[in-house]
């Protein structure tokens, strides 16, 4: 295992004795600190006024019930949060997760990923995440709007498009930022479409926003592969997950002419050696919201493999893009796709690869995009939305998409550069982390002690 400078341990003993039972929260800190020792041995002055100790630290975390009442007349309650966790570059900005998951530790843990996201985009914008334990699936869009207007009612109060400035995430999408934006409206008394971020067309959204994480993964990996004269052409490709990430990745590969052969979702994943058919994954997810073997029934071709019954990582592939959850690619499952050939491996999701899978590929020298970088397209998006709400205006699709096309190269290009001017060529992680860092370090230097 990595080990941290000895000059750090103490931050990370802190963070751990500080933050009991919150074991995503110590890993994502954890994996930025491995990479800092490099940074204090060039700059020791970046341990001063306790710099790193107070970006481990959330600025703010907010706990909050949410009762709402059921179809049947019965109430519910959930709990919702919201960690504002560093406004040194901007208002915060991260989405909302609705899940059965969903605890403090999962909130901070995807706060502190987003510090560095966020700077590493150079756009200004600061760090954040919110959510709920409420489980949208299998509820009505009444139980689900009742929901959302409830837990609206509490995080308004946090909230401003110059303060903090939720997006979606797992669990929410444009229906429930839909009921939030409305219920925001009718508390505030104010039109202030800069506030939330995924909004519809047709009230302050942006074109391309709903395809920018998956498209902006696949523009990151597809730089990685060309550092090494590679391409996603004729790659066979593997996309965990059938949400709104992985099918703009998809959609994006197979663009590029690759071929992707496997994805999933909570019930298990299918195989189709023919290509997916995207058309029918669209109508299964976006239109049915059904279950992902549906695919085999309908299409006539491919087979299913329930969840528990195997891993959508023991398909072959070249390039493996984990674009579901949390900590879904094992060390175990990274041990089988490098015997089965795989170069790059790209992040959608946050923190999807557990360390043991990170250090499988480092040491195997398969390209590999921490989800900091490599799905940074959304919440870049996210900010060019605020930007055309901040100025009234509109741009189209392929204004956007160029915008995002550019923003992801120079994410993927600083991480290269940074890795190596830090003697780590090659090593996206390192690049990643300490590139997002001194971004974010030095403007809160420049404000002092607060």
């Amino acid at each position: 295992m990595p080990q941290i400078d000895d000059k750090l341990a103490p931050i990370y003993e802190q963070v751990v004795r500080r933050n009991a039972g919150e074991p995503e929260f110590h890993q994502a800190v954890r994996e930025v600190l491995e990479s800092l020792g490099r940074v204090v041995a060039k700059r020791p002055d970046y341990l001063e006024d306790a710099l790193i100790e107070r970006l481990c630290e959330p600025e703010r975390q907010i706990i909050f019930r949410v009762p709402w009442t059921d179809d049947k007349g019965q109430v519910q309650i959930n709990r919702g949060f919201r960690v504002q966790f560093s406004s040194a570059m901007g208002p915060y900005k991260g989405g909302l997760r609705f899940h059965p998951s969903v605890n403090v530790g999962i909130i901070k843990f995807l706060g502190f990923e987003q510090i560095f996201k966020n700077a590493l985009t150079g756009l200004p914008i600061g760090g954040g995440k919110g959510g709920s334990d409420f489980d949208p699936k299998g509820r009505s869009d009444g139980e689900v709007m009742r929901f959302c207007q409830s837990f609206m009612t509490e995080l308004y109060r946090h909230l401003g498009e110059y303060t903090d400035v939720p997006a979606g995430d797992i669990g929410v999408g444009g229906r429930e930022i839909g009921y939030m934006f409305g219920q925001y409206k009718r508390l505030t008394n104010r039109y202030e479409a800069g506030v939330l971020t995924g909004k519809g067309l047709f009230y302050g959204g942006s074109l391309a926003r709903t395809e920018a994480t998956g498209y902006g993964n696949t523009y990151f990996t597809r730089a990685m592969l060309q550092t090494g004269g590679e391409d996603f052409d004729g790659k066979t490709t593997v996309v965990s997950g059938s949400g709104n990430v992985a099918i703009y990745t998809i959609e994006k590969v197979q663009s590029y002419g690759g071929k992707v052969v496997a994805c999933s979702d909570s019930s298990g994943y299918i195989v189709d050696e023919n290509g997916l058919d995207l058309d029918l994954i669209k109508e299964i997810k976006e239109v049915r919201r059904g279950r992902i073997g549906e695919y085999v029934r309908l299409k006539g071709q491919g087979y299913f493999v329930k969840s528990g019954e195997g891993s959508i990582w023991d398909v072959p592939c070249q390039v493996a893009m984990p674009s579901a959850t949390q900590n879904e690619l094992t060390g175990k499952d990274a041990a089988k796709l490098v015997k089965n050939g795989v170069q790059a491996v790209g992040e959608g999701a946050n923190m999807p690869s557990t360390p043991e899978a990170i250090r499988t590929f480092q040491q195997a020298g398969v390209k590999f995009g921490p989800g900091k970088a490599a799905n940074a397209g959304g919440v870049a998006t996210s900010a060019l939305e605020m930007q055309q709400n901040a100025s009234r205006d509109r741009w189209s699709f392929e204004q956007t998409e160029a915008r995002l096309a550019t923003i992801m190269r120079d994410i993927h290009d600083s991480c290269y550069e940074t890795a190596e001017e830090f003697g780590a060529p090659g090593d996206y992680v390192i690049g990643a982390n300490i590139a997002g860092f001194i971004r974010v370090a030095e403007p809160m230097r420049a404000f002092g002690v607060i």
